[in-house]
């Protein structure tokens, strides 16, 4: 019995049959689930197209689970086609009813040829449900990966950019923080800072915080992975944007800042850096004429 389940189903499969496809297509399309927005209707088409006959080769020697090498193929097809379907901003159903919609035309062609044996069609139907909700799943988890992978590098790339480390002077560098501070980002920020003071040979770092809301145990113990990690590649560092509020925060918490200078602004902190590599910064008295 499922040889023969397998046959019929395979033979709908492997016969040339353009019905199929524009049926399928126009199914896709209706409703909620068009995609016109997200491929253009001849890739559609064209994928639909090598879909279906991945799909008749796989069943070439009956195979039926979408787990046996036979299907491989089609599973390779199917993950290009999620990935590129979450790449493009297509939703988790529109993704998914692009296998699900086949459902419908292949159930109407088993009705018509099993006819009115009712058993064999439920056999039948079954099958096709099966492999069809099979596949659908499976693209519909490659989707989810993908866009979960998607998801991380945006937050990867928002956090680098975040994090920019400018040069103000010769040997000075500055980075400016803004937003919360917590032990991804931190990691973000050593990398980048220790990358920049190997690139220019910098002697002070300047670590701007007037941009971070609040300072807990945490953001200072943070801060202090961070110069020490700058001291040891031999720049040193220092710390601006020290509010009031912020000052009173770190006595409170008994957290040790003592042999890290610490500046209200970045101004002062940039002032202290031209010092100590040895420029210094004077207003310009010339006399104004009369």
């Amino acid at each position: 019995m499922a040889e023969k389940q397998s046959n019929l189903l395979r033979d709908i499969f492997q016969r040339p049959d353009d019905q199929l496809l524009n049926e399928w297509i126009a199914i896709i399309n209706s409703g909620g689930n068009a995609q016109e927005n997200i491929i253009r209707e001849a890739d559609l088409r064209s994928q639909c197209k090598e879909l279906i006959t991945l799909i008749g080769s796989a069943m070439a020697h009956n195979a039926v689970d979408i787990r046996s090498n036979d299907f491989v193929p089609v599973l390779d097809y199917l993950g290009e086609i999620s990935r590129a379907r979450a790449l493009k901003g297509a939703t988790p159903t529109q993704t998914a009813m692009f296998v699900y919609s086949l459902k419908r035309p292949i159930f109407d062609r088993l009705r018509n040829e099993v006819g009115k044996e009712a058993g064999k069609l439920a056999d039948e139907s079954w099958a096709a449900t099966l492999l069809i909700d099979a596949m659908g799943l499976y693209i519909a988890e490659v989707f989810q990966k993908a866009r979960e992978e998607v998801i991380i590098r945006q937050q990867e790339e928002m956090l680098e950019l975040s994090t920019p480390v400018v040069k103000l002077w010769e040997g000075v560098l500055a980075l400016p923080m803004i937003g919360t501070l917590d032990s991804a980002r931190t990691q973000v920020v050593m990398q980048t800072l220790l990358q920049r003071i190997v690139e220019t040979g910098a002697e002070i770092a300047i670590i701007d915080i007037t941009g971070v809301p609040t300072v807990d145990t945490l953001v200072a113990q943070h801060l202090i992975k961070t110069v020490t990690a700058a001291r040891l590649m031999g720049a040193d560092c220092i710390i601006s944007g020290i509010r009031p509020q912020i000052a009173q925060t770190i006595v409170h918490l008994g957290v040790d800042l003592a042999d890290v200078t610490t500046k209200a602004n970045l101004s002062d902190a940039f002032t202290v850096a031209l010092r100590r590599t040895g420029y210094s910064v004077h207003k310009n008295s010339a006399n104004k004429p009369a």
